[in-house]
Formats: C-alpha cells, structure tokens, sequence
C-alpha cells in the first residue's frame, strides 16, 4: 500500500530485553543496500548483534516496493519450510508490534475456490491436509460453514475454502520505518538518498563520489533493484521483476481477508475500508522505469469483481497503484550467500513483506557465520537461466504448497 515516510519512534521492547543483544557481529563492518522491510530487518538484526552497519538506500526508507506491499501476513503454507518461515514471521509481527510501533491487526486468512473449479477446490483441500500436517492452524470449510463465520462473504458460489488463524495485516511502511529506527536506536547508520553500488572480491560498496567503503560483507536487499545491482558487480542472478496492481475502496470491512483463487484477486480490510489487488503482468519490468499508476481500467474491473465476493459492502475508489514483485524459476527466493561476503534477498513472488521478519533474522544469522537456508541457497542456479514469470498470487494444484504470494 501507498504509506507516509514518517518513521515512527522505535520501541526498545523490540529487542525483547537487554539479553538479547550479543556481542557476536562485534568487529564486522556491514553494508546493507535496500532500505525496503528485508533489508531494514536484516539491518536491525545484524546491530543487535554488535555490527556495524550501514543501511543504503538510493531513496527513502520503504520507498521501494515495500511503500507499495499490500501488508497482508499469514503462515498459510502447505510447504514445511514456507509453513516454518511464515510462524516465525507472524510470531515476529505480534512481538514488535505496538502502539508506538507499528500496529498488527489479528484477522483470518480465507482462500477459496469457486463451484466448477475442481481443480483448485482439490488442490485447495489437498493444502489444508498438510497445513495441519506442518502444525498450521488452518481448517477446511464449505459454503454454509464460510457464510457461518464471515456473513460479509458471498458464499453460494463456493465449493470450498481454507480457513487460516495465524494471520493478520499491517502497514508495510510503518514497520519498514519502525525496524530501520530500531536498527539506527541499535547502533546502525541510516543512509537514505546515497545511491551506492558494490563490488566484491573484497566486499565493498562504492559511493556517487567514488569512494569506495571496504567491508566484511554486502547485504543486497534492494527489491527489484536487486538484479541491476548485482549485474553491474559482474554477477548474474535469475530473477525477473514484473508490474502488479492494488487499490484501495471505501466501504467497512471487519474481516476476513480473503483470496478468490478461481476469479485470481485478493482483499483485506484497510483503514480507510477494502484493499485489494491482482493486475499481475507476466513481462520482465524495468524498475527504474515502469507505470506506477494503475492501468486505465484496472480499478473497474478489479471494483466489479470484489464487489461479488463483498455484496453488502459499498465501495468507491480512493485510490489505486501499480508496484513491483521478483520471480525466480521455481518461485522461491534467493537468499544468502552469493560469492565471498556477497549475500542476497530477492525473488520472492510478492511474499517478501510478509516474510520479512523472519527472513531479516535468518539471513543476519547466516552473515555472521551461521547456516544458510538451504532451499533458498542462491547459488543453485547459474544466473542465465530462461524462465516464465508466474503470478505470485495462485493455486498451484500441482505443487508442493499453495503458491499464494502477496
């Protein structure tokens, strides 16, 4: 969603007590660049530890792609690992959040497939079962047990849904703001509107000016940016940004949010009333160089649509935007280590503002000497490899997990 830039004071609970700083980063020179909601947790949790950081950004914080997330947060994954990142990324939400930090709002998470769409509704009932299986709080639910326990919901289309408890929603550019004023309150030196680029081999980044900064590790988190970054430091990764869209309604909403896997849309209460999106494009997009607006007849169509889900629910445009998601080949992330004191976060198919939490925490953890995330390792591919962009938000009734990504 579209947020302000004020950063809001940081509360020092965030650290959960003063024995949960060490001393294990101390003597490392840290240079994260991409001040978006991975980077600025990533940067928090490495000052926590005794680094030194810097946080880049050729912007403001959260001016990227996380200023443009749709803030919804949920461990709805059929997948162990996706199910495992998601609990801890919830659990994090709920921790830090406050009333002087960042505000959580608990709300289920219902996908749905509609009646005739067998393919999805199997495939839906398949990720239920091994939700339950990974310990999610999830359950199955048909069209009386959906209009049972959210009337907002038309239901008399639905052929069956997945209900998930451990979900919520959030403003990403408050929480993106709230970390990186946790990590400068750490420790950490904030760089907003210092464009840097990085060079490896040794590690180092290299200002406007010239003058290049050696340190003990660069930390790429810097969203669609991420591949034009790494390119010019003669790396290649296998990542694609592409365009997605979202808008924002009046009208009053309570709950639940909601994702319409056969009409491919998703909603959630907001402040000001419904936000919702889809509007994916399956083209490569040029982050220094694509619409931010909405198309011309996105907001509509998009209005038409979540108002048959939403019957008694008056809605009217506010406003409506267009952002930048990362797909990779097989629609998990990269993150870790890419050549010596080189790592990365990226690719995360629209999921990575839910994720953050959890992911920042495990990647500062692989930084200072810890175990990577094997699945995710970077390096399992080469860099050159041809693939189609997939929308982020999706039933794949073939796959391991529900690919639903936003």
């Amino acid at each position: 969603m579209s947020g302000d830039e004020n950063e809001p004071e940081a509360k020092a609970e965030l650290a959960v007590g003063a024995d949960a700083f060490t001393d294990a980063g101390a003597g490392l020179e840290i240079a994260v660049v991409g001040a978006g909601a991975v980077g600025a947790t990533t940067a928090y949790d490495l000052a926590r530890e005794g680094a030194d950081v810097t946080l880049y950004d050729k912007g403001q914080i959260a001016s990227g792609s996380s200023g443009r997330a749709a803030g919804l947060c949920y461990d709805a994954y059929a997948d162990s690992l996706d199910a495992e990142i998601g609990v801890d990324a919830i659990e994090r939400f709920r921790a830090m959040s406050g009333d002087e930090t960042f505000p959580f709002v608990e709300c289920p998470y219902v996908w749905l497939a509609r009646e005739g769409d067998d393919e999805r509704a199997d495939a839906i009932r398949g990720h239920v079962t091994r939700m339950q299986e990974h310990g999610v709080v999830a359950l199955e639910a048909d069209a009386d047990a959906l209009a049972d326990r959210f009337p907002s919901l038309r239901t008399d289309d639905v052929a069956v849904a997945g209900i998930a408890g451990g979900a919520g929603y959030t403003d990403p550019t408050q929480y993106t703001a709230c970390l990186a004023a946790a990590a400068s309150g750490t420790g950490a030196t904030l760089a907003p509107d210092t464009p840097v680029e990085i060079r490896h081999d040794p590690p180092r980044a290299v200002l406007e000016d010239g003058t290049e900064r050696e340190v003990d590790a660069v930390v790429v988190t810097a969203g669609a940016h991420t591949k034009r970054l790494l390119a010019d430091a003669g790396i290649s990764i296998a990542m694609k940004p592409y365009r997605v869209q979202a808008l924002v309604a009046s009208g009053d909403l309570e709950d639940p949010m909601c994702y319409d896997a056969t009409d491919e849309f998703y909603l959630r209460p907001h402040p000001a009333g419904v936000l919702a999106g889809d509007g994916t494009e399956r083209v490569e997009a040029d982050p220094d160089d694509y619409d931010r607006d909405a198309d011309p007849d996105f907001a509509e169509d998009l209005l038409e649509r979540v108002g048959h889900r939403l019957p008694g629910v008056d809605l009217e445009l506010e406003r409506a935007w267009a952002g930048l998601c990362t797909a990779t080949p097989d629609r998990d992330p990269l993150v870790g280590e890419l050549r010596d004191g080189v790592y990365v976060a990226t690719g995360f198919q629209g999921h990575g503002f839910m994720r953050s939490p959890a992911i920042g925490q495990r990647l500062a953890e692989q930084v200072l000497g810890g175990d990577g995330i094997d699945a995710f390792d970077p390096t399992r591919f080469d860099g050159d490899e041809t693939f189609e962009i997939v929308a982020g938000m999706s039933i794949d009734a073939g796959a391991d997990s529900d690919s639903e990504h936003h």
